[in-house]
């Protein structure tokens, strides 16, 4: 029997390892994106002062240990067995929930995550408890097993800190900017040294003299010395490093802003390693803990061991927390997933316009109307002077032209990025010296949020599309503590009732999980990366009406390459009522209609992007795109009523209309290979050639309206043929139409872009 609770031990150790490197993926987001976002040092030096910070953290957590062991639930009602596979469980739920959000890039909660793993876990067993085996009545009451006053205290608690992270960094963010101004620059030598001494000096209160009670390698007298002379300590550390930072900033003229963002880095790492490192390795830990007292008593059963023993204070061995500290180090190096989590906050919170990976729905539009009619009411009752002035402190054009000639890649400056470090390295260390497990995701995502808002990175161009994103990332959030507490609830039942057999099962459940997601991960990263280098050719350079015109004759390439297959492929999956392949067909059309709503979407920072010489003929740019989009929308007017037709089981087409609609396909590619090769070729003198030929086929699409009608009257066709097989004649009307439209803009662009070269 012991050894059934040793496959159990080796496999938390295991999954512990899985998932300290899946909880990085998710928070390394948390202390790496101020420094990335502001690009304030190359990433691997960024990498390696957080993995510093992240090892010295580990050692801060020993006193956090103890939410795993009775946080949530009273291990004195449970016996051996039945902790094991409560922990059993929350591990296995762990790994897929955290691995679920890294792999389409939103952050999440490991500490709501294990809370609500551990609450669900520990209900499910207890259930099972209660109901199939001999527990006397007095102990069928669950609340004798779920510690409910203090997982209520832990959700409120990390529920209030969204709001206090948010406004904390509403206000701080307001002040400060109010202060230096988007030229900080020119403020340093005044007040950059006060505002380094601050922050320092309140990062040193917070993470050491709160902290380190919970610090395994502190002893008790060493702990007494620091909070008797905590305010000497605060003092000292205040004028060391205003003085220091008054030379550098005098002598070496150096941005002390860079120094306190690098900093920050190191001491939110240690903060989340201290406060989260219990998520990952508190509940193997506690298992690990409980098999030995296990081991050590043999006149104990695994039916018959009560674990009053976990209710003991625990001071966890330095080593299992350095060793955590070294695997996350690593994970943070390598994991892919960080980065993509780290992209999604980043995007939210940038300075500046771009691609909103979001889209605006009704509740954002609602609370951004709100907020202007909030703010127009907030600026009626200020004097006129007093919001000229705010406007004034608030004004970036300075900082914008700046940024330009230095081609600044950074998302917003280190201003806010060294607000957004301290203000969430407070908030946790705070919480981290209360015991309180709030969870740093919040309050890092929070506090980012709310700085963004006080630096009006929420424009009224983007603010429904970031508060959209904000919408979505909190939703995420209560879904992640609904789906713990049921997948952990789920996986506990399940193993209580099948034993080893259900464990090893539901051990490889979860690995099969993360191999299936690491795949669709990669799958998603790729053509992420293909946006992104896009969105970068996109802002890096000024381009010039050859440039647009070269990309523009291969987009269009490519549109009558894919618009000739998809329109083959949409019917003759039809006529031959192959609805996997006409399934397949409609979903590549919904790429394409994508692809072309992205070029629109990027007209506007193409033309602005345009050089002098070439800004006459960007209107025919713009034509083509319009004309490219509406040959999409035609794809998806065909393809959907076919579909649907398919679906509904319905009737094929009567063997006269086949015909007609097979030569009318055939007829069609033939037009669009003679569009490809004038384009390809730039003969221009062949495109009436091309029109004749164009309007051909329009007289044919005429003569089968009338063939149809005839059809009608002869009653060979009912209604739900007709109406498709005149929509069908109508769009690829329009298709035609939009294609030769588009072919004649891009001749006119071509004519008119060599006649400015030749003028300037």
């Amino acid at each position: 029997m012991e050894n059934v609770y040793l496959f159990f031990v080796i496999a938390l150790f295991i999954l512990a390892i899985s998932d300290l490197v899946v909880g990085v993926g998710n928070d390394a987001v948390n202390f790496l994106n101020s420094a990335i976002g502001s690009k304030v040092a190359p990433i691997h030096v960024i990498l390696g002062i957080a993995a510093a910070g992240v090892l010295f953290g580990a050692t801060f957590s020993s006193g956090m240990m103890e939410i795993a062991r009775r946080g949530v639930f009273h291990p004195d009602q449970f016996y051996f067995n039945e902790i094991m596979i409560i922990f059993l469980a929350v591990m296995i739920t762990d790994i897929i929930m955290l691995d679920m959000f890294n792999t389409f890039g939103l952050p999440t909660s490991t500490t709501v995550s294990i809370v609500f793993e551990l609450l669900g876990a520990a209900v499910a067993v207890s259930l099972y408890k209660i109901y199939f085996t001999d527990v006397p009545p007095e102990a069928q009451d669950i609340g004798l097993y779920i510690n409910a006053t203090r997982a209520l205290g832990i959700i409120s608690g990390i529920l209030l800190s969204v709001v206090i992270a948010f406004t904390v960094g509403t206000i701080v963010q307001f002040l400060t900017r109010l202060l230096f101004t988007f030229n900080y620059e020119r403020k340093l030598p005044f007040f950059g040294a006060i505002w380094a001494g601050i922050a320092v000096s309140a990062i040193v209160y917070f993470i050491l003299v709160k902290g380190a009670s919970g610090a395994s390698f502190m002893t008790d007298q060493t702990i007494a010395w620091i909070e008797n002379n905590t305010f000497l300590i605060l003092l000292y550390c205040f004028v060391v490093v205003a003085i220091i930072s008054q030379l550098l900033i005098t002598i070496f003229k150096l941005n002390i802003f860079r120094v306190i963002v690098l900093i920050g880095t190191f001491s939110l790492a240690m903060a989340f390693a201290g406060n989260d490192l219990v998520n990952f390795i508190g509940v193997p830990i506690a298992g690990y803990e409980s098999y030995m007292m296990f081991v050590d008593d043999p006149s104990q059963t695994a039916t018959t061991m009560t674990m009053e023993s976990l209710l003991e204070p625990v001071r966890t061995p330095t080593g299992f927390l350095l060793t955590a500290g070294a695997i996350m180090v690593l994970a943070l190096f390598f994991s892919k997933k960080a980065r993509s989590v780290s992209k999604t906050e980043v995007n939210l919170a940038r300075q500046s316009e771009g691609y909103e990976r979001f889209s605006s729905s009704p509740l954002a539009r609602t609370i951004v109307r709100k907020a202007l009619d909030i703010n127009n009411a907030v600026m009626s009752i200020l004097p006129n002077k007093v919001n000229q002035f705010i406007d004034k402190r608030f004004s970036q054009d300075l900082y914008k032209r700046r940024k330009r000639m230095r081609r600044d890649e950074s998302s917003f400056d280190i201003l806010r990025a060294s607000v957004n470090m301290f203000i969430a390295s407070i908030l946790i260390a705070f919480a981290t010296s209360l015991k309180l497990p709030l969870s740093t995701t919040y309050v890092t995502f929070m506090v980012a949020m709310g700085t963004s808002l006080s630096d009006r990175a929420w424009g009224r161009e983007s603010a429904v599309y970031r508060v959209t994103g904000v919408i979505t990332v909190i939703a995420g959030w209560f879904f992640t503590a609904f789906s713990a507490f049921t997948v952990a609830f789920i996986f506990a039942y399940f193993i209580s009732w099948g034993g080893i057999i259900a464990a090893v099962i539901s051990i490889c459940i979860a690995f099969g999980f993360v191999v299936r997601t690491h795949y669709l991960h990669k799958k998603l990263s790729a053509k992420k990366e293909k946006e992104e280098e896009k969105a970068k050719d996109q802002v890096d350079k000024e381009v010039n009406g050859v440039d647009v015109m070269e990309q523009c004759k291969q987009t269009i390439v490519d549109t009558v390459v894919s618009v000739s297959k998809l329109y083959n492929s949409v019917l003759t999956s039809f006529l031959s009522e192959d609805r996997k392949k006409l399934k397949k067909a409609r979903k590549s059309i919904t790429e394409f209609n994508k692809h072309t709503k992205s070029l629109k979407d990027d007209v506007y920072f193409t033309l602005r992007k345009l050089e002098e010489g070439s800004v006459e003929t960007g209107h025919y740019y713009v034509q083509i795109i319009d004309y490219l989009r509406e040959i999409a929308h035609c794809l998806n007017f065909i393809a959907d009523p076919l579909l649907e037709h398919i679906e509904n089981n319905h009737k094929p087409c009567i063997p006269e209309q086949e015909k007609e609609l097979i030569q009318l396909n055939d007829n069609i590619a033939l037009l669009y290979g003679k569009i490809l090769e004038v384009i390809k070729t730039d003969d221009f003198d062949r495109v009436e050639n091309v029109i004749r030929h164009q309007n051909d086929l329009l007289e044919d699409l005429d003569r089968l309206k009338r063939m149809q009608v005839k059809l009608i009257k002869k009653e060979k066709v009912k209604t739900r043929n007709s109406l498709l097989f005149f929509n069908l004649l109508s769009e690829t009307k329009n298709l035609l139409l939009h294609t030769i439209n588009m072919l004649k803009s891009h001749r006119d662009f071509r004519i008119h872009q060599h006649k400015n070269d030749e003028q300037y």
